[in-house]
């Protein structure tokens, strides 16, 4: 069985700008950012700001984990397709659980409940990305460094424009994420802004909606047609 990822060194996965590096370091941000929220005493307003971050955070690495490596695993292991059904199973899981949290008032008693669940979800994903999807990768990769590293900076350059929020309705593979996903991270930083600044933001939020609606409805009729 492959090695997990967590036990490997950085000069194992491939170096630091390999994608089972990144990955991993993304996974330790999440891991200490869900353990900053449950710091007992903090305020309320704190604890919103870090679960926006933690929104942030997980959103865009599952995209461009959807959109670049799960496709690679699909297309090198035997067996990724079962692997990736599995994980996106879990990335709907968690999506449809933000979607609850957004739709609950910071300081509710449910929507404690509900984050429990959501942190509780996201531990379990990294757990079987670290322990088998990435191993596996790695091996249909043959371990090589380059390769790995070349991974790492088109996961990166995906991550670094993805949506930032959960959207239930879009395709979990592509192309239909692929189509939803510029008008949609559009979107997302937009109510990042509206959040930060409102007036700045407010114009911008409300233009993009059309655009938004429409690559929703692609990604969702593209999904049912799989």
């Amino acid at each position: 069985m492959p090695l997990s990822i967590a036990r490997q060194s950085a000069e194992e996965l491939g170096g630091q700008s390999s994608i089972l590096s990144r990955q991993r370091r993304d996974h330790a941000e999440l891991d200490r950012l869900m353990s900053l929220y449950k710091t007992p005493g903090l305020p309320v307003s704190e604890r919103q700001d870090i679960l926006e971050t933690i929104f942030h955070l997980t959103f865009s690495h599952a995209f461009a984990e959807e959109t670049v490596l799960w496709p690679a695993l699909r297309r090198l292991a035997p067996d990724g397709e079962k692997l990736t059904a599995q994980v996106e199973a879990e990335h709907q899981q968690i999506s449809d659980l933000a979607v609850a949290i957004e739709a609950t008032d910071p300081g509710d008693t449910r929507r404690e409940q509900l984050v429990a669940a959501f942190f509780a979800l996201i531990r379990q994903d990294i757990r079987d990305e670290e322990d088998e999807l990435l191993p596996r990768l790695q091996e249909a990769l043959g371990h090589d460094a380059a390769r790995l590293r070349r991974l790492g900076s088109a996961w990166e350059t995906v991550r670094r424009t993805a949506p930032t929020r959960p959207h239930p309705g879009v395709s979990r593979r592509p192309p239909g994420n692929a189509l939803a996903g510029v008008p949609l991270s559009v979107l997302d930083r937009a109510r990042d802004s509206f959040v930060a600044t409102p007036s700045r933001g407010r114009v911008l939020t409300a233009a993009l909606m059309a655009a938004a609606a429409a690559a929703c409805f692609v990604g969702v009729v593209l999904r049912r047609r799989r």
